[in-house]
């Protein structure tokens, strides 16, 4: 099977530092990173000022120091798969997303995620894999 291995040149539109409008909650956000952030709280506060961050970036940074809901490790995993059902909701990258069928896709990166991702071949790679079911859902749905 083919590998997209890096979520970045054609293949950024996986990336959750993507630009585009998500629905978390009754707030929309300007990318997926900025609407996991936001669910890693209940703060509605919090939330708003994760949504008023102007870059993916910046969101994250936000999120290594906020208050977790109850249980969000055990969550986590939920609570992505949600976003990216909205993110993936618009037409254009969903169809982007069916375009990758027959591709294993690996969020390889060089920062040491190895629970959404892979670094130097090694983790879970649980980012590839929920957008790979949310695919295959597509997929089965549209054909």
């Amino acid at each position: 099977m083919a590998q997209i291995i890096s979520f970045t040149g054609p293949n950024f539109f996986m990336s959750n530092f993507y630009p585009c409008e998500v629905a978390f909650e009754g707030r929309v956000y300007k990318s997926s990173e900025h609407a996991y952030i936001a669910a890693k709280t209940t703060d509605d506060n919090i939330r708003a000022y994760v949504a008023a961050q102007s870059t993916p970036g910046a969101a994250k940074k936000i999120g290594r120091s906020i208050p977790l809901r109850e249980s969000w490790n055990d969550d986590r995993i939920h609570y992505m798969r949600i976003i990216l059902e909205s993110k993936f909701g618009d037409y254009e990258l969903r169809d982007q997303l069916g375009a990758t069928k027959g591709c294993e896709l690996i969020e390889g990166n060089t920062w040491g995620d190895t629970f959404w991702g892979q670094c130097n071949s090694k983790g879970q790679n649980n980012l590839g894999k929920l957008l790979m079911s949310i695919r295959d859902d597509i997929t089965r749905l549209f054909e």
